[in-house]
Formats: structure tokens, C-alpha cells, sequence
């Protein structure tokens, strides 16, 4: 076993503090990795609060992890020292399953996230990046582009595949009119990657505070939310909406925007159950959807799509001490737009 050192809530909305806790010793297979960046998703203030009702305490967050690989395995064979790398939002999966599913693998289940997950065999939960090191299987290591910057590349293993994998389900691309619902950390992605793949891009945001940023991002255009005339001018519009706000949300308004068979997708997730009119969807043979993340295989697809076409996050770096003024700052919307943190401040 080897110390790491990390930080860590002891319990349900405890602040993060300096924590010290075991790491397993590496097995043939694993890849050790030197923690280098770690993004602030906002589901690590959702898992620090037990907003979701399943966090395991003591709970260290983060799995948007970008670092360098410093030990392998006798039988690893895609990585050797120095390599820079990605640890997303799972560590292993299809474990309760006869066989591995490399497209569906986020789905299935047995899927052992990143930190605050049980380990099979392991009476200890999974601690997650905002750490000094890690070990994980080879098959669960990312290859960064060597043109990304470990920094600004590491939202990417969540965020970034959070609006890669609905954009490319429901085929966004060249003629397709493509809205993204909230310019956050997530929507800041996803504007970069539906503009990368030809689609027509929309925000809709509550304000037109960040339109210049949208704009800059890609997007063809920039509506406010607030003016209801939004809601008229753009209804029977979209082909497909992908909502990244974690809020309740007016769901039959958003689906009026739709074209007949378009889709809105949900990649937010609002801790409170919303309420929804079935003939916001009937007439228009309308599709409400959600979406998970994305495969291994899928988020190295992603990350090579942001190395061939050179995106990466819009970043503000902070030190690991600065973590809880930062989700204090998060959940002001106070961020433009992902945080991450230097864990050479630890």
C-alpha cells in the first residue's frame, strides 16, 4: 500500500480539509499515474452534499484527471513512464456482467466511478483526483493528445464527454440546428464541439451576459431566456437541445423549440423531480432524453476530436486551498468556465 495525500469531506457538506489514505499497490495490469490537474465538476459539490443520496464518506471528489504516468504493470502494453494520460468519471465496469460491453460500458451495471464508489473485493470506496496519485486498470487510462494542455484538457474527461457522446448519438453535424440550453462548464463544451462538427449552434442562457464568449466559442447565435419573446421566435427551430442546467426548468417551453422528431437531452441533473405535460411531446412526436457520459472507447474518440481540432476548456487554475471558496463560487455561476486545480499545490 502506498500514502496519498488528498483532500476530503468526512461527511454530508463538510468542507474539504487535507486528508492521508491508502492506495492499493499496483497489479500487472494497472498504470500508476502522478496527479498533474484535476477539474471541479459541479457533481463533486452534488457527491460532497449527498444531493444524490448515495455518497460514501470520507469522500475525496474529482475525476476530471490529467497527469503522467510514472509505473506499469509486467503486462501493461498501451503506456510506459512519462506518457501524459486521463482518468474520467470510472475506474471499471460491467464488473457484475459475463463480459465487458466497450460501447455501453457507462450504462451497465457494475460500473465502479471514479470516488465514492464500492470496489469489488475492496472494503474501502474509491477515492478520486483531487490527490497526489492514483492507480487504475490499463484499460481505464486515456491517452491525452500531445497538443492538449494537461491543464485546460482536463474538463475534458468529463464535461467534454458529457456533450460529446449526445452530440454524436443524435448525429450533429452539417444541416442540423443544434441548441445548447445553459453556457457553463458544460455548454462552453458543447458549443466548441457541435460548432467542430459542422452542426448550426444556438445558446439559449438565462442572460446575454456571455454572448460575446458564445459567440467567440463558435456559436452562430446567442438568445436570452428571460425575454419570452425567445420562446415565439424560435419554436419549431431545433433538431436537437442539449440541456446542461442543473435547475428545474419550464420542460414543455424548451420542447415547443423542437422541430417534429426533434430530441432534447438532458445532461444536467436537477436534485428535485420536474413536472412534464405529455403533449408538450405528442404532437410533435417530440423525444425527451438523457445521457450519461460516454464509454472508454468513446472518450478516447472525443479526446482525439479535441486534439485534431485543438479544443480544450476555458480554465481558471486555482491551488487545491482554494477549493471550497471555489464551490462556493460555483454555485454563483461564478466561474468562466471550468475550474481546475494544480495539484502541485497539494
Amino acid at each position: 500500500m502506498a500514502t496519498a495525500k488528498g483532500y476530503a469531506a468526512q461527511a454530508a457538506s463538510d468542507k474539504l480539509s487535507p486528508f492521508t489514505f491508502e492506495r492499493r499497490e499496483p497489479n500487472a495490469d494497472d498504470v500508476v499515474i502522478a496527479i498533474k490537474h484535476c477539474g471541479v465538476c459541479h457533481s463533486d459539490i452534488h457527491m460532497v452534499d449527498n444531493g444524490w443520496g448515495m455518497s460514501v464518506y470520507p469522500l475525496v471528489p474529482g475525476h476530471e484527471i490529467t497527469g503522467v504516468v510514472t509505473a506499469v504493470g509486467s503486462s501493461v502494453s498501451r503506456f510506459k513512464e512519462g506518457d501524459q494520460v486521463g482518468v474520467g468519471c470510472f475506474v471499471d465496469s460491467c464488473t457484475t456482467c459475463a463480459q465487458r460491453d466497450l460501447d455501453l460500458e457507462q450504462y451497465m451495471p457494475g460500473l465502479v466511478q471514479t470516488y465514492s464508489s464500492p470496489q469489488p473485493g475492496c472494503d474501502l470506496p474509491t477515492y478520486g483526483g483531487y490527490s497526489d496519485h492514483m492507480v487504475v486498470k490499463e484499460g481505464y487510462v486515456l491517452s491525452i493528445p500531445d497538443n492538449l494542455a494537461l491543464d485546460a484538457a482536463a474538463p475534458l474527461l468529463c464535461a467534454g464527454i458529457t456533450l460529446y457522446s449526445p452530440l454524436r448519438h443524435w448525429n450533429a453535424g452539417p444541416g442540423k440546428k443544434v441548441a445548447i440550453l445553459g453556457l457553463g462548464g458544460l455548454g462552453h463544451m458543447g458549443v466548441k464541439i457541435a460548432h467542430a462538427m459542422g452542426a448550426e449552434v444556438t445558446v439559449l442562457s438565462q442572460t446575454l451576459s456571455k454572448q460575446d464568449d458564445g459567440l467567440k466559442m463558435g456559436a452562430d447565435h446567442y438568445y436570452a431566456t428571460s425575454d419570452a419573446a425567445t420562446f415565439e421566435t424560435l419554436a419549431g427551430t431545433f433538431d436537437l437541445i442539449i440541456c446542461t442546467v442543473s435547475a428545474a426548468l419550464d420542460w414543455g417551453a424548451y420542447l415547443n423549440l423542437l422541430k417534429i422528431d426533434g430530441a432534447m437531452v438532458l445532461v444536467g441533473a436537477p436534485e428535485e423531480p420536474a413536472q412534464l405535460n405529455a403533449f408538450a411531446l405528442i404532437p410533435g412526436r417530440r423525444t425527451l432524453a438523457g445521457s450519461m457520459i460516454g464509454s472508454i472507447k468513446e472518450t478516447q474518440e472525443m479526446l482525439d476530436f479535441c486534439g485534431q481540432h485543438d479544443i480544450v476548456a476555458d480554465i481558471e487554475t486555482i491551488s487545491i486551498n482554494q477549493i471550497n471558496d471555489a464551490y462556493v463560487r460555483m454555485q454563483k455561476s461564478d466561474v468562466r468556465y471550468r475550474f481546475v486545480i494544480d495539484m502541485a499545490t497539494l
